[in-house]
């Protein structure tokens, strides 16, 4: 079986073909086009800047997607020809910025109108709980950006910071989960803890009461005047930085539930800027007061403690047997490191079944953490065969697969869009 996915809900244009066959699955091609450096001009993200670039990309990206299925050097395939490379579309309808999810959605809509193929509206969050199930191996290769289409039409602007992802020589376990599970979504947008009793069965047990981690991240970068996005900045000056130099607050967490906040702690580092002259600086800081080095480390600290406190904390009272990470700050080292290290701890102290570990911890590749199609195509396949046995769409009784190939008449754009 093979799936399109398509995720256009922020700045990120992506798609991939993703194939899975008797549980094991390949990543066929895969693009990703960001406006990312665009976005940084404005000081984050422009929905309406964003939209208009999505627009702009995604016809590139789905013609470079489609053709590389076919192989290194790929005849030109027009039409309903291109039908026969993929079993099925998805695509994430919400949640995200309404006028970029409209973008792939639309897209995805018409493609299985016109395919005849059946079409599953993805929750964005759901992608992300599964990307910790993929991998990439060693030799898998780089599609190379200059094999884009040459005519000016597919042609992906030099701004857009085009990635064709990889592609996967050799089919791979797809790994099965051990329920119940719970997943600790971090991103610039999303911080929620999501129990699960089965594949999409979802149930959300905490979540942030006013700014996402992501967010705080990318505030404090503006505070400090470090650039745009701010996650990977601050995560860098961090490892330079004494993480105990600021007393920064742990914000809720001794609040007796699973709910975070970040607000005030971003102004706890507001505060301290404006106390400390050393940090009162012109111009771009990057990195070089090592005031600015410590203050990145001891807030980089303290939402990682918070974070991982309370994912520990929530897999102990649900007696939860698998723990997985994701979202764009999921690429965090300090955060992966600190949430591996808790989990052996919990391991250790309790009682080892047959040298099995009680809880078992997934974290995704990096490339898997931001943004991404595979993730979306991922948690479509699962939607659809409600991972039992990894069956194909084949199986499925009559009446349920019409039901899927007239999707595309009720995928509607959710921007507020909730995990069930």
């Amino acid at each position: 079986m093979r799936i399109l996915g398509i995720e256009t809900s922020c700045d990120e244009t992506a798609a991939v073909i993703l194939e899975i066959q008797n549980g094991r699955f390949r990543i066929v091609s895969s693009v990703v086009a960001s406006s990312v450096e665009l976005q940084a001009k404005y000081g984050g993200i422009v929905p309406e800047v964003a939209a208009r670039k999505q627009i702009e990309f995604i016809m590139p990206v789905l013609e470079q997607v489609l053709n590389k299925a076919k192989g290194k050097r790929p005849p030109q395939m027009r039409g309903r020809q291109k039908a026969k490379l993929v079993d099925c579309v998805a695509v994430t309808h919400g949640p995200g910025l309404i006028t970029s999810l409209r973008v792939g959605v639309e897209t995805a809509r018409t493609l299985s109108y016109i395919w005849k193929k059946p079409l599953i509206g993805v929750n964005h969050l759901e992608g992300h709980i599964y990307s910790s199930l993929l991998s990439a191996k060693k030799n898998n290769f780089q599609i190379p950006i200059s094999n884009f289409q040459k005519n000016p039409k597919f042609k992906i602007p030099a701004y857009a910071k085009a990635s064709a992802g990889r592609q996967n020589s050799i089919f791979q376990k797809l790994p099965r989960l051990t329920f119940p599970a719970m997943a600790l979504v971090v991103s610039g947008g999303h911080t929620e803890l999501v129990l699960m009793r089965d594949y999409g069965k979802y149930k959300i047990i905490g979540q942030t009461l006013d700014d996402a981690v992501g967010e705080a991240f990318d505030k404090v970068a503006k505070i400090l005047d470090l650039g745009y996005p701010g996650g990977p900045i601050i995560a860098r000056l961090a490892t330079q930085g004494d993480k105990n130099n600021f007393e920064l607050p742990r914000p809720m967490i001794k609040s007796g539930d699973y709910n975070f906040s970040f607000a005030g702690l971003k102004t706890a580092v507001l505060y301290k800027v404006k106390s400390k002259k050393s940090l009162q600086l012109d111009g771009p800081v990057k990195g070089k007061s090592m005031e600015v080095n410590n203050l990145c480390a001891s807030f980089q600290e303290a939402c990682v403690d918070v974070l991982v406190d309370k994912t520990i904390k929530a897999a102990e009272k649900y007696k939860v047997k698998t723990i997985l990470l994701g979202g764009g700050v999921a690429a965090n080292e300090s955060l992966r490191e600190k949430l591996r290290t808790e989990v052996n701890k919990v391991n250790l102290v309790k009682k080892v079944d047959k040298g099995k570990k009680i809880i078992e911890l997934l974290m995704p590749e990096l490339e898997f953490t931001g943004d991404n199609a595979a993730m979306i195509a991922l948690a479509g396949y699962l939607q659809v065969t409600k991972a039992q046995n990894h069956e194909s769409t084949k199986s499925q009784k009559p009446e349920e697969k019409n039901k899927l190939l007239n999707n595309w008449k009720r995928i509607k754009v959710d921007p507020n869009l909730r995990l069930k």
